[in-house]
Order: C-alpha cells, then structure tokens, then sequence
C-alpha cells in the first residue's frame, strides 16, 4: 500500500526535523535529500536542506538549497536564512545587501524578529537590531528571551538604565535566568541605597541545586555589588566562590599556554625578527593588544574617536587566516599547538599579510585606517611585524596586581580559562609578562606602549604620543570619546561612555590580604607588584 503524496511528503519533512532534532546530521541530510528527489517542487524541503547543510558549515550546498527555496516560495523564512548562511559563511557584504529586504518588513512571528536581530547583532548594526528585538518584545511580551536581547543591545548603546528595566523584566518572567543578574549588577555602581544583594542572597540560597553555571552567574553578580557597597572581605568571598566552582567544571591546564609562549620565544628570536621585510603592507591597521582589563577598549574609543579610524572591533582574523595557512602549508592536516608555532615561521609572510587584510574588508573602511582590537594578538606580535611591517601595534599595560584582579574579578566565561584560579592566573602573568618583554627587546621601538595609569593622569598627553605614533594628526575629538555613538560590545562598554576615572588605579590594595600569595609569585619572578 502507497501513501498519498502529501502525506508522504508530510513523513519525509517531519522525519528531517526529528533528526536534526536528534543533532543527527547525516541522517537529516540523508532524509533531505529523498524528500528533495521525491517532491523536487516543495520549497520546505530545500529550506530544510539548507538548514542541515548550514549546521554542518556546508555553505555553498546551503545558498544552492536556499535559493531553490526562494524560487519557488519567496517567504521572509526562507530570505532570513540565506542572510544567514551568507553571514556564516564569512560573505559580510552579501549578508548586509540580503537583509535590506527583511528590514521594513512586519513579521507575525515574533521569533523571526529575535532572529532577525541577531543577525543584525552579528553584522554590526546595532540600532536595527534594537528595533527587531523590541517588535518581537511586542508581539510576545512574555518571552524573556527579547527582552534580554533588548537589554543586552542597550548596553551595548551605552543605554544603562534602559537595560537595567529589560534586565528586571527578564528576572521578573523568569527568575531562574542567572546570567541576568549578573549582567545587571554591571550596569552601574551599586550604593546602599540601592542594590540587589539581598534578592540575589535569598536567590543563591535556593539555587542549591541548581546547575554550577548559575551559580557562578550569582556569585559573580553578588561579588561586583558587594564591592560597589564597601564589603570587600564578603565581595571576595563571594568571588572565590565563584571562580573555584567555575574552575571546577573547567579541563585546563595552565602549563600547556605558558609552554606555548615559551615556544614562541624561542621560534621567533632576534635572528628571525632582527631584519623584518621592507614594505608598506598593513599600512591601514592598528592593533591593540594586551591582557584584559587592562585598557584596551579605552585606547580603541580614543583611536576610534578620529575621523580618519574606524574600528573593526575584536576580529580573530589574523589568527584564521594563519590557522588555515598553516594547515595548507602542510596538506590540511592539523598539528599539536607546540609544533603549529614552530610550523608558522616558514610561512609567505606577505601571502599572510595579504590574506589578513583581504579578509578584513568587511569589517573596515577603505578609506580610514582600521583597529584590530583582539587583545590575544599578543600571540602574534612578531607575525604580525613580519607579515605587515608597516602595521602599528599598541600594547596596554596595567600595574600587574590591578590587572590580576581585575581579571580574575571578572567572569569571561570560556575565553580566558586561566582566570578563575589565582595560581594558574599568576603563572599565565608571568609567562605573558615574559614574552611582552621578549617583543620589545628583539623589536626595538616596533611596538608603542600605553600604561593605563599614566592614560587616566595625563589624557591629552598619551593621546597625543597615540596618535603621533599612528601617524595621524590631532583631533581635539580624541578626548571626548566617551561622547562617541558606536556601540561597544567589550566588558567595558558602559565604563568608555564615561570620562576618564582614576578610581579603579590600586584596587587591589582593598584585597591586599587575600591577594598576598599572587604577589609573592609575581615577586619571585621579577615582577614589581607591591
């Protein structure tokens, strides 16, 4: 007995949803393609095979299926996902010319709003995505999740009251949304008045068995506000909380980064380094590197703030584009991250540099130079001298105890794991302090650097030698960066909307007991923390 068309139609559909659901790709491929064969007229069925193909990165295969989609039914669902499978497939600008037909239009589905945002959120449009979050809030006013994205988009904006009422709605509709207070606690300094560590208490207290990432969420959340009010011994406890049950859940071993800075150390030594190529190649690009917290996003709004700069923000473009010439340079196949250094100072320094401006061109202007601030180019500064010789690189330093704790203090999730041990925190200080030091001594006068110190206490001063070394002339627009509109999507994005402060210079001294045994480490190698 055959089934009827649609119906088996229906069972091919309903079976490819169930795979993916599954996270059975090749199975919901295999599906596709025999609704496909069978029903080659069903616009479903391609958009659900660019679905597949999009999960597996299988982009041209994605935009194929895609565009049959379109032809043949040209919905906003099926528009929206070749916006994003031209997004993750690297084609920004296609991406961007794509979505100016989605932009006007009024969905009935209040989550092709929140996707449309987040597409937006991705390519940088910051305000059209704003808007997209708030329809979808209207339209669904009792789903959380658009009001948090509202939220999130307004401090990017630099909207801190704003996002602190999404961010109470948020908890208001669902109280167990952990991340929520902590993102809220940030949004400005808490006073006795008025903070939230009395609710977060209670709420941490319930939360007992709750998932270790909520907690985390908590414990972090309660540590910044208890700080903001004066409880420094119950902030740190707080904290240490926090940061041990994170590094609990963690496989990470702090040996393995400071054998890797080692390694560059010795790989890219003064004979490799003493006589780099001469050319103008890299021109256009600033980087700004460092540890976190130690300045960077400060010194990009004042960069950013000339006319003549744009930033690109914390683009992981340099490090792609040396990845994936590295593997080609030896037949796609991968290497331990030991031998992968020493496998990249045979590489075509000028292809490099090359293919890392090329691949920039979607998050830059051509007309200005541009800031790459992704502060683990540090990694990369001897690559990046050699592959663009005519690149700037301006390096933040901060005292090494105000920038342990800071870091430490500050909950980056998975981006840098050696945070949230203070042992394995002081030994990955050394090791970068090591390797910065390194760069100066085999670059002489290549890398410009900027104490966030001596930033706060003479503004204009630093501004000026900043600029001077860029090559660009002063615009008294540099030290109102904190006026400047561009969303900022750092842990620092409120903090740049304000004007230069000094109160967070010697913070550490208020932990200066719990803090003593990181200051014997870095004592012991050398390092002046006192």
């Amino acid at each position: 007995m055959t089934h009827p068309p649609s119906r088996e139609r229906d069972r091919l559909a309903e079976l490819v949803s169930t795979r993916i659901d599954a996270q059975d790709l090749r199975g919901a491929l295999a599906a596709c393609q025999e609704l496909n064969r069978t029903f080659p007229d069903f616009a479903h069925g391609w958009y659900l095979a660019s679905f597949v193909m999009r999960k597996a990165r299988g982009y041209p295969d994605a935009l194929r299926a895609i565009d049959r989609a379109l032809e043949l039914e040209p919905s906003d669902l099926h528009l929206l996902q070749k916006v994003k499978c031209l997004l993750e497939s690297g084609d920004l600008e296609a991406a961007r010319a794509a979505a100016v037909g989605l932009r006007d239009r009024s969905f009935c589905d209040a989550m092709l709003h929140d996707d449309f945002g987040a597409v937006l959120h991705q390519l940088g449009d910051h305000r059209a995505a704003l808007e997209q979050y708030s329809r979808a809030a209207a339209l669904d006013p009792r789903n959380a999740r658009h009001h948090y994205n509202r939220a999130a988009v307004l401090r990017y904006l630099g909207d801190a009251e704003g996002a602190e009422a999404e961010f109470n709605a948020v908890i208001a509709l669902t109280p167990q949304d952990y991340e929520a207070y902590n993102a809220r606690a940030h949004l400005r300094t808490q006073t006795r008045a008025s903070n939230h560590v009395e609710q977060m208490n209670a709420v941490l207290a319930a939360a007992s068995t709750s998932p270790p990432a909520g907690r985390v969420q908590l414990c972090y959340a309660l540590a910044k506000e208890l700080e903001d009010v004066g409880e420094f011994d119950a902030a740190f406890s707080r904290l240490k909380q926090g940061a041990d049950l994170k590094r609990r859940h963690m496989q990470y071993d702090v040996s393995t980064d400071v054998e890797i800075m080692e390694k560059i150390r010795d790989v890219f030594g003064r004979d490799v380094l003493g006589h780099p190529p001469v050319s103008d190649l890299g021109g256009e690009a600033i980087f700004v590197i460092g540890l976190p917290r130690t300045g960077t996003t400060l010194v990009e709004r004042i960069l950013a703030s000339h006319s003549a700069v744009r930033s690109a923000g914390e683009i992981n473009t340099f490090s792609m584009e040396l990845v994936r010439m590295a593997r080609d340079a030896h037949g796609g196949a991968a290497a331990s991250r030991l031998d992968f250094v020493g496998s990249t100072v045979k590489l075509d320094f000028r292809a490099l540099g090359e293919a890392y401006l090329k691949s920039t061109l979607p998050h830059r202007d051509v007309q200005r130079q541009f800031i790459d601030k992704l502060p683990f180019n540090y990694l990369y500064a001897g690559l990046i001298h050699l592959a663009l010789p005519s690149a700037r690189i301006v390096s933040l330093e901060r005292h090494p105890l105000d920038t342990c704790y800071s870091v430490y203090k500050h909950l980056f999730r998975d981006a840098y794991p050696f945070s949230y041990d203070l042992d394995d925190l002081g030994r990955y200080y050394v090791a970068y302090s090591e390797l910065m030091g390194h760069w100066r001594q085999v670059m002489p006068g290549v890398i410009h650097t900027v104490h966030y110190e001596d930033l706060v206490a003479d503004l204009e001063g630093e501004a000026r030698r900043l600029l001077e070394y860029c090559g660009l002339p002063w615009e008294d627009g540099c030290l109102r960066y904190h006026e400047n509109p561009a969303a900022s999507t750092t842990a620092s994005a409120l903090q740049v909307r304000q004007p230069i402060y000094a109160h967070s210079v010697g913070r550490w001294r208020n932990y200066a007991k719990q803090l003593e045994p990181l200051r014997a480490r870095l004592a012991a190698a050398g390092i002046d923390a006192d």
